[in-house]
């Protein structure tokens, strides 16, 4: 007897279809193996897939794991907006919290324009990678780099940022760090582009755990707690992002595309 799982196809960081990232939501009654997990995001071949299931164990009111189409990741920004889109959508409700395996407990709360997504504020400090720099198209002016893989990449213009043609094949063999480009914006304050090729994701459309780091990078630099943030991928990403202690606020909309139910063997 076949098996079905809820399903929704959200675009996060939008306000219209067609724009955003893409994220499929899958509410499971339980855990399965993770081969099939790992099975499922393949086939939906989206960035990342969100998996939740109640959660037992009292901390959060549910828990919630990220699959890209490669691998299970830590931590997924535009993933846990649009879950909490659906659950509040669906369930009604102001906020709804997530217990994650590596990320810690995690919120996302409607407002009146769309949902704040709560993350861990993630720091990073000067230093020095080559490898990734001369790969990336254009030297940057600054690095910024994290022990968990979030690496700052700064250029002195938009236009440079825009213009980055990397090469793909070479970054991701350095593994499955993100390669945060960035620069002041000009509709915008800030502007950034984000490659995680070693993830299974060449360029993605708005990420925002790589928010979270330029939370803490651009806070800093501009010397305020709160700045407008563009993506400047094919499909583009809006937030607001705002530094609240150890917490990167992110702000922003999405819209359900698709809904309907996968269907297993």
């Amino acid at each position: 007897m076949s098996r079905t799982i809820p399903y929704w196809h959200v675009d996060a960081f939008a306000n219209r279809p067609f724009t955003g990232n893409q994220a499929a939501v899958m509410p499971l009654e339980r855990w399965p193996d993770d081969a099939e997990l790992l099975a499922i995001a393949e086939e939906n071949n989206f960035a990342e897939t969100a998996f939740l299931v109640r959660d037992e164990s009292g901390a959060a009111e549910w828990e919630l794991r990220w699959f890209t189409p490669a691998e299970e990741i830590r931590l997924c920004g535009h993933a846990t907006l649009a879950s909490g889109h659906v659950l509040l959508t669906r369930d009604g409700g102001d906020r709804v919290t997530f217990r994650t395996r590596r990320a810690g407990l995690l919120e996302v709360a409607r407002t009146g324009t769309g949902y704040e997504l709560a993350l861990p504020l993630i720091r990073s400090a000067p230093g020095s990678w080559p490898e990734p720099a001369a790969l990336l198209g254009s030297e940057p002016a600054e690095v910024w780099l994290n022990e968990d893989g979030y690496g700052i990449y700064l250029f002195d213009s938009e236009a440079q940022v825009r213009a980055l043609d990397p090469d793909l094949r070479g970054l991701g063999a350095l593994g499955s760090d993100q390669f945060i480009c960035t620069a002041r914006g000009s509709d915008s304050d800030v502007v950034s582009r984000v490659f995680v090729p070693g993830s299974g994701v060449d360029e993605d459309s708005f990420t925002g755990s790589a928010h979270a780091a330029l939370t803490y990078f651009w806070t800093e630099r501009l010397g305020r707690d709160s700045f407008t943030a563009f993506q400047a991928s094919q499909r583009g990403g809006h937030a607001t992002c705002r530094r609240d202690g150890e917490q990167a606020i992110l702000s922003g909309d999405c819209v359900t595309v698709v809904e309907g139910r996968f269907l297993l063997p």
